[in-house]
């Protein structure tokens, strides 16, 4: 017989039982002559075309940084204009292609096309997962390679490249892809969402265990057959009694946790890391009016910014200089909803000064 001291029990080691969350380090880059390729691009694509909410607000944040197009002088519209990228562009959705591209994959490259007067007569949308950027030992660019799709890869000077980089940090070559920091938020939801499915699937069919009064191989398999086919076709199964004694798989409601709750604050941290609220795709549950102007601001802002760094590229790197618009802001609305909140005494002066003009 076993022992029963209570004095002989021992305790366990947990203490390697859980890692705790570390995030992994990050460099730029430095030497000689480097090499820069985007072996993620193929991904990061098809995280865009496949993830509904990613493709929303990439394509907002494209069509809105775009605006309502742009303004130029006669003389430089009637260049822009004449730019039809791959056959049926316009500088408008060339633009548009690469603040896209930028979004996705942190980078975006045109080929910049100029004829023997060196005036500029297309911009060719390029593949960022094809491209290569190649710099100097002191981190200045050399030139561009474009690899695999020709019979051979084809080699561009630094001014016969348009390139956007986002959100380049110190002194890297590349930018950052939105999807880097959303790409862990997109799974988890993704992950809850495909375990709700079966969740919900498991209620409409519910699993069985049948206890059945034989171990015989060709009558458990023959049974098998016919309950299989009456599950799949919802009909009745009339059975002898006590020849089989049929157990439901159920879990009690609430037994687990419900995963909605988790599912949606994914979806809110989603939208918040992205920098693009939820109301600009279409949302508006949970909004009043005043939170709406506020979110709405707070994203023009970011929207201008990415403006302003597409109007100075387009300067120092084509040579012209446009002005892109905004679709409608709702400054002016908020200054005068606090003028009248001042007005109607509902506020005093001082408290309009805090929120509007420190965005």
């Amino acid at each position: 017989m076993g022992e029963t001291d209570i004095g002989s029990s021992v305790s366990s080691n947990l203490a390697n039982a859980m890692t705790d969350y570390s995030v992994n380090a990050e460099t730029t880059q430095a030497g000689d002559e480097e090499e820069f390729t985007f072996p993620d691009a193929a991904k990061y694509l098809g995280y865009y075309l496949n993830i509904p909410e990613l493709n929303s607000v990439i394509d907002a944040r494209a069509t809105w940084t775009i605006g309502k197009g742009y303004k130029a002088d006669p003389e430089v519209k009637l260049i822009l204009n004449s730019l039809k990228g791959y056959g049926k562009d316009t500088f408008n959705t060339i633009l548009e292609n690469m603040i896209r591209g930028m979004f996705i994959d942190g980078d975006a490259f045109s080929e910049i096309i100029r004829d023997e007067n060196k005036t500029l007569i297309n911009l060719k949308p390029l593949d960022t997962a094809s491209m290569k950027i190649v710099t100097d030992k002191k981190g200045m660019i050399l030139r561009y390679e474009q690899m695999n799709k020709t019979k051979k890869d084809t080699t561009f000077k630094t001014k016969e490249i348009f390139h956007l980089a986002r959100n380049r940090v110190l002194d890297s070559i590349k930018g950052t892809s939105v999807i880097t920091k959303l790409e862990n938020i997109i799974l988890m939801r993704n992950e809850a969402m495909a375990d709700y499915k079966t969740v919900m699937h498991r209620f409409i069919s519910p699993r069985w265990i049948f206890h059945l009064d034989t171990d015989d191989p060709d009558t458990i398999a023959g049974f098998k057959a016919t309950q299989d086919k009456a599950n799949a076709d919802g009909e009745n199964m009339y059975i002898p009694k006590d020849a089989v004694v049929p157990e439901l798989m159920a879990t009690a409601p609430n037994a687990t946790l419900n995963p909605q709750a988790w599912i949606e604050q994914l979806n809110d941290y989603f939208y918040e890391a992205c920098n693009v609220p939820k109301i600009i795709v279409g949302g508006s549950k949970g909004f009043t009016e005043a939170a709406v102007k506020i979110v709405y601001l707070a994203f023009q802002q970011s929207v201008e910014e990415d403006q302003l760094y597409i109007e100075e590229q387009v300067g120092l790197q084509l040579g012209q200089k446009i002005e892109l618009e905004f679709p409608a802001s709702l400054e002016n609305e908020l200054l005068s909803d606090k003028k009248k909140d001042v007005e109607s005494g509902a506020a005093k002066p001082s408290e309009t000064t805090a929120g509007v003009g420190q965005w």
